[in-house]
């Protein structure tokens, strides 16, 4: 009786973990990039401007925080 090896069942998980790699990176990627945008839009308003919108500015990384984890 013959045997036939399929190869492309022993590349899955490989393949599989590769794409769940890249799809973790993509969702740093994009959390990334929600905290630093939140915290450069802080970081250039005024102290009147952030008392205005309920924000101190030592609550602006706290604040850019939470933005990246609602990202």
């Amino acid at each position: 009786m013959a045997y036939a090896t399929d190869f492309r069942a022993a590349r899955f998980p490989l393949m599989a973990r590769l794409s769940g790699l890249r799809a973790e990176l993509a969702e740093r990627a994009r959390k990334n990039r929600a905290y630093r945008d939140t915290l450069n839009e802080l970081a250039v308003m005024t102290d009147r401007d952030l008392a205005d919108i309920g924000i101190s500015r030592s609550m602006i990384k706290s604040v850019a925080l939470e933005a990246a984890k609602r990202a």
